[in-house]
């Protein structure tokens, strides 16, 4: 009897980490898409600081974002049980809020005057070093606070795909998800924001066969390509933060999505996808020109400069 029961135990723990790991496959296939703007956003962040700074500002801003997961799978979990009606709502204020940040660093570099000192190089911000701590406080605080609202939509993608299972198995594929996620998020982060060291630790090492010098240009082509790299994932950063936060606005209306699905049900492949992102983009800068008019409104009428 021992023994029977025994082996019913752990048939049904199988049964429950084969359900898991099926479900948490396709959670991950799910949020992929959130993944590339998450990795987007959080590599620019580490943009302008000194190279060993670099690693310890990522390190903190991955501990901020499993912090953040920390508090949104239980309250995911909570708000699916209890008021389900309020996901979509919280999801469309961070969405607007993600929209809001994208139109105001656009707004930065578009406008003159005040903005004009906001927009050099944060090595030219720095003068001491009470400014570099200063400044990597405001790039954590504004990389965990982005992390946040990416975090919240692949928590509640992931509850989607699980909602109908039971609750350990719910629990259990959320924090795969989360882990792997920040895991997989901040490493790459790592790795491109320390790739000209790599770069560079190529170019000079030694030996004069044609293979050493064929690793030492690579190395140099390394180091010249890192500037253009963390330009360029500025930029895709500002651009996601339209596209996943358009995208937010976009499936949170009714309307939106009905006119968004007669556009794109006759199209397939990257048509659809072009189509898509296209909306997504239009909506996310709408809905940021859109808040950051609201913004300030609201300082002017209560006198804030």
């Amino acid at each position: 009897m021992a023994g029977g029961s025994l082996l019913a135990l752990i048939d049904d723990i199988a049964s429950i980490l084969d359900d898991v790991a099926a479900m948490s496959k396709v959670a991950a296939k799910k949020t992929a898409s959130v993944l590339g703007d998450d990795l987007a956003l959080n590599a620019q962040q580490v943009t302008g600081v000194k190279a060993d700074r670099e690693l310890p500002i990522v390190w903190a801003v991955a501990k901020g974002s499993m912090l953040n997961k920390a508090i949104l799978v239980p309250l995911a979990l909570l708000i699916s049980a209890f008021i389900p009606w309020a996901i979509t709502p919280l999801l469309m204020i961070g969405g607007a809020y993600l929209c809001y940040e994208g139109f105001e660093k656009v707004a930065h570099k578009l406008m003159p005057g005040k903005h004009q000192e906001e927009e050099k190089p944060a090595t030219e911000q720095v003068k001491t070093d009470a400014d570099a701590k200063k400044l990597e406080k405001e790039k954590v605080k504004g990389a965990v606070r982005t992390d946040f609202i990416l975090s919240a939509e692949i928590i509640v993608i992931s509850l989607g795909i699980v909602s109908a299972a039971p609750f350990l198995n719910q629990v259990t594929v959320m924090v795969l998800i989360a882990v792997a996620m920040t895991i997989g998020v901040y490493g790459l982060v790592g790795a491109i924001v320390k790739i000209d060291d790599a770069g560079l630790y190529l170019s000079k090492l030694s030996g004069e066969s044609s293979v050493m010098n064929g690793v030492r240009a690579f190395g140099r082509g390394i180091v010249n390509l890192a500037p253009w790299l963390m330009k360029t994932l500025s930029v895709v950063g500002t651009i996601a933060m339209f596209l996943v936060g358009g995208s937010i606005i976009s499936h949170g209306l009714p309307f939106m999505h009905s006119l968004l699905e007669k556009f794109t049900h006759a199209h397939q492949g990257w048509v659809n996808t072009l189509i898509t992102g296209a909306t997504d983009l239009g909506v996310g800068l709408v809905v940021g020109a859109a808040v950051l008019g609201a913004v300030l409104l609201g300082q002017k009428m209560f006198g804030k400069k």
